[in-house]
Formats: C-alpha cells, sequence, structure tokens
C-alpha cells in the first residue's frame, strides 16, 4: 500500500546532532507535501520545542496543519501550540519517580503548566536543552509544588550508563503509573501511562481516515518502538540501538548522515 501519512520523531532522527534541520531534510518534506502525503511530529520535547520545526517545514500552511505530538504524545497541540488536549502523570507515580531520582543522585527537570522547571541552571545538558528548545528554564527553590501537574519528569545525567540501569528499575517501581523510557541516552522520561507515539499515530491516521498500513513513521528510540508497532513502514535510524533496528522494517542512515532524508526519499517516495 503506498503512503499516505509520515509520523516522525524529531531528536536524533529529524534533526542532526546539533539540533538543525537540513537543507535535504526540508526538501523530502516538501516533496511529501506535494505528492499529497500528509506530515507531523511525535516528539518527546514540550510543546515548545516543536515551534522551531513549525516554519522550515510549513506545519502551519493551511490545510496542511495537523495537530503535533508533544511529550510522547501525550500532549497533542495545534502547529500555532494551542492546545488540543492533555494527559498528566499521576501525582503519586510522579512523586515516586522524583524521590528515586534525587536518590539516585540525578538532576531532576519537571515539565508543568508550560514551563520547564528546574533549581540548577547550571546542571547537566541544560545549555543544550536551552538551544533546543529556545527557551529558558524557570528556576525554582523546590520542585516538589509542581509534581501534581506534571506532563513529563526528566532524569538527566552525564553517566549514560547509570540511566540505562535506573529505566527498567524506576519502570518496575512505578508499574503502570506512568511511562519511563529514555528519549537519549542522557535523558530519562517519564510520562503518563498508556499515551504514547503510537496511540497518537493511530490518532491521527484515524482523523485522516488513512489506514495504518499506509502510515511510515522514523525513529531512534525505545520510545519510537510503539509507532513502530502501529504503522505498516517503521524505518530504524542507522544511530539507533540494534533493539529498535529489529523492531522496525526498514533501516536508514543516521541522523547526522541525513538518514531522515534518505528514508523519505528511497522508503516513501521511491
Amino acid at each position: 500500500m503506498s503512503i499516505s501519512l509520515v509520523v516522525t520523531d524529531v531528536d536524533g532522527t529529524l534533526v542532526t546532532g546539533d539540533k538543525r534541520l537540513t537543507p535535504r531534510a526540508i526538501r523530502a518534506v516538501e516533496t511529501l507535501r506535494a505528492r499529497g502525503i500528509a506530515f507531523t511530529v511525535a516528539s518527546s520535547r514540550p510543546p515548545i520545542g516543536l515551534r522551531p520545526l513549525v516554519a522550515p517545514l510549513g506545519l502551519d500552511l493551511p490545510g496542511l496543519d495537523l495537530p503535533m505530538g508533544a511529550f510522547n504524545g501525550s500532549t497533542v497541540v495545534r502547529p500555532d501550540l494551542s492546545l488540543i488536549d492533555e494527559t498528566l502523570i499521576p501525582e503519586a507515580a510522579a512523586r515516586t519517580a522524583a524521590a528515586r531520582f534525587a536518590a539516585e543522585a540525578v538532576d531532576l527537570w519537571v515539565f508543568a503548566d508550560g514551563a520547564w522547571l528546574l533549581t540548577d541552571p547550571d546542571g547537566p545538558y541544560t545549555d543544550l536543552e536551552r538551544r533546543t528548545l529556545q527557551a529558558a528554564p524557570r528556576v525554582v527553590d523546590d520542585l516538589a509544588p509542581h509534581l501534581g501537574r506534571a506532563a513529563k519528569l526528566v532524569g538527566v545525567s552525564r553517566d549514560h550508563a547509570r540511566l540505562a540501569a535506573l529505566e527498567p528499575r524506576l519502570a518496575d517501581e512505578i508499574s503502570d503509573g506512568a511511562a519511563v523510557h529514555r528519549s537519549q541516552a542522557y535523558y530519562l522520561d517519564v510520562t503518563p501511562p498508556h499515551v504514547d507515539k503510537g496511540h497518537f499515530v493511530a490518532r491521527i491516521a484515524g482523523e485522516l481516515g488513512v489506514p495504518l498500513a499506509a502510515v511510515a513513521v522514523l525513529g531512534d528510540m525505545a520510545n519510537d518502538t510503539a509507532m513502530f508497532a502501529r504503522a505498516g513502514l517503521s524505518i530504524a535510524m542507522g544511530n539507533a540501538s540494534d533493539a529498535v533496528k529489529r523492531a522496525a522494517t526498514r533501516v536508514t542512515g543516521t541522523n547526522d548522515e541525513d538518514g531522515f532524508a534518505e528514508a523519505i526519499e528511497r522508503y516513501v517516495l521511491g
């Protein structure tokens, strides 16, 4: 079946390691539109982090302005970032995760009420996140009062092996209270339960009347495999782990080798 809808992850997939959209990636999306193929994004980023993609990719063009999935699809926004709907992390799960991060000496970020909240503005990867989101955090003395309104928690560490080891332990501790996945080697995300990128893909396809067999998805991390399980065509990036590659039907180049554009040109446009 020919592809009628493409949904892509952003970091590690659509953009390069230094968070750039390449000219080739932009042209690939333009060609999709010229062929009548719908396009949108599903990302672990907060809504504000999707803003830099909107104009370059034409996500706000009349008639082409599909909803975008933030926080792994648990928050859905229009291209102008106005809210369609959101699901929050149950407070008990958020507090359990925050306590575990503190016990493991892992920095905590809280995304709540449209803000990026932290206690240490000079902590690990804060400069990278500022560049990624093109926004500054709000520094607070205590994150605890915000845990009841959290859309996403992020455990941040330069010790990537520590986060990798913590991922399954925290998932077991929280159980079905929240989803726990690394969105990057240095970010361990806690997001609302039972809502993931796969649900977002199914939702957009349903709203457009597109069969899931006619959907192509692209990603690089374990949180993208929920999309892979739903779509007719799933494409893993060359920088993905072997497990993520095995979950996909195709593998493309890395995000620093224009693997997104290569995949669109080769597997979607033919």
